[in-house]
Parts: C-alpha cells; sequence; structure tokens
C-alpha cells in the first residue's frame, strides 16, 4: 500500500498581547489536503529546521495571510499594508530557497499571499494596494467569486480546473510581474491569477482560494496526486 504523502502547511502568526504569539492557519487546507488523500502536516517557523521540512515532506502548501514587507526586495512599502510577521517571512523565504536550491522536485503550491511570495522569490514585484488601481476592486475581495481565463498551457492547472472555472478570492495585493516565473491565468479584467515555472515538477502560485470552495476537490486531487511518493526524491 502507497503510503499518503506527506504535505507541509506553513503557518500564520498571531499576537495574543499576552505571554506568548501563536500559530494559527485556516483549518480548509488540511481538510482538503485529508479529503484528497494527503496527510497534512503544520510547519512551525524554525528556520534551523527547513532542510529537515525540505527532505521529509512530499509537497508543501504556502498559505493565505496579509502583505509581504516589500523593503527586502527593493521595493518602499504601501502606507496601508498589513505587514505579516518578519518570522513568517524570513521562514518562509528560506524555505523556499532550500526547496528550489536542492529540492525542486518536491511539489510546491502557493494560495494567495503564497503566491506572492512565489512571485517575490522569483525576482518579481506587487501591485501594493488594489485600489490604487483598479475601479473594482471589490470584484477580488470579500470571497467573491469570478471566472478566470487560462492563458498559457500550464498541465497541472488543467487538471485542476473544471471547463467554466469560477474561483474565489479575497486579496487587497496582487503580482505586478511574476519575475522568472511565468503567467498561466488572469481574471477577465487583467489580473494575474496564477503563475507557475514550468521547468519544475510542480511550482504553482494560484491568487485565489482553493480551499475556501468545498467543490474545488478535483483541485487538490491533483495536487496530492502530484506529491504521491512513487519515485525518490532528490
Amino acid at each position: 500500500m502507497t503510503r499518503k504523502p506527506l504535505i507541509g502547511i506553513v503557518l500564520d502568526n498571531v499576537d495574543d498581547s499576552t505571554a506568548s504569539n501563536k500559530y494559527v492557519t485556516a483549518m480548509t487546507y488540511s481538510k482538503r489536503v485529508t479529503e484528497a488523500g494527503g496527510l497534512p502536516v503544520h510547519l512551525p517557523q524554525e528556520i534551523a529546521l527547513v532542510d529537515d521540512y525540505a527532505q521529509r515532506c512530499d509537497g508543501f502548501i504556502f498559505t493565505g495571510g496579509n502583505d509581504p514587507d516589500t523593503r527586502p526586495f527593493g521595493e518602499d512599502l504601501h502606507p496601508k499594508a498589513r505587514v505579516i510577521a518578519p518570522e513568517r517571512q524570513a521562514f518562509e523565504i528560506a524555505l523556499l530557497d532550500v526547496l528550489a536550491k536542492q529540492y525542486s522536485a518536491k511539489p510546491v503550491l502557493g494560495v494567495c499571499l503564497g503566491m506572492q511570495m512565489m512571485a517575490l522569490h522569483a525576482g518579481g514585484k506587487l501591485e501594493q494596494y488594489l485600489p490604487d488601481v483598479m475601479d473594482q476592486p471589490e470584484l477580488h475581495q470579500a470571497d467573491s467569486l469570478h471566472s478566470i481565463d487560462v492563458v498559457a498551457s500550464c498541465k497541472w492547472l488543467e487538471q485542476m480546473l473544471c471547463d467554466e472555472p469560477m474561483v474565489c478570492s479575497y486579496h487587497r495585493q496582487a503580482v505586478k510581474d511574476a519575475g522568472t516565473m511565468r503567467v498561466v491565468a488572469k481574471s477577465p479584467d487583467g489580473l494575474i491569477e496564477a503563475i507557475d515555472d514550468p521547468s519544475r515538477t510542480f511550482y504553482l502560485g494560484t491568487q485565489w482560494h482553493p480551499e475556501r470552495v468545498a467543490i474545488s476537490l478535483k483541485f487538490w486531487q491533483a495536487f496530492v496526486d502530484a506529491c504521491l511518493p512513487t519515485a525518490p526524491k532528490p
């Protein structure tokens, strides 16, 4: 019997102003992985352990959250940015680094903030506040459902989406430049909705939240199947 693939899920931080901070994440990430046959595991933000995480997990999910700090990537921070904890950003960049350099065959899925972190790591840039650049930013907020257009052939995205995909969005920032990654889907109003790196086994970011829509099992099944430990990992 093939063992279930171990899927590492990154966490967010909450400062509860008491004795210590807390890790949090939406339960839907682990629920979707479980429904698709994977074994979810949460990854505490211990930079010293990123190589162990990269070696032992079969795949990774970089989850949603607030806004990246763009200053380490050469861009001023928007005054309305709600920056994630520096511990989270440093951990995720370290994990993306080790995956790119030593474990590039491990599947990686980035969701919302996760996709933005992938783009920044690849040398890209962000639109830091959608109301500055869009007439109707609300179309991408409050879990709004909207269509997307696949603009480049991406075998994984094609397996994950239905014929007329409707996606669920909740974000104030977006990818403006995907860097060395490739834009593979956009919304009808031109916002970048998915990016990938076709040189890697599975390296995909989505601006939308597939974990929030229960009917998206096909999406999660394709990702978990890509993580099946059927061959030795590098």
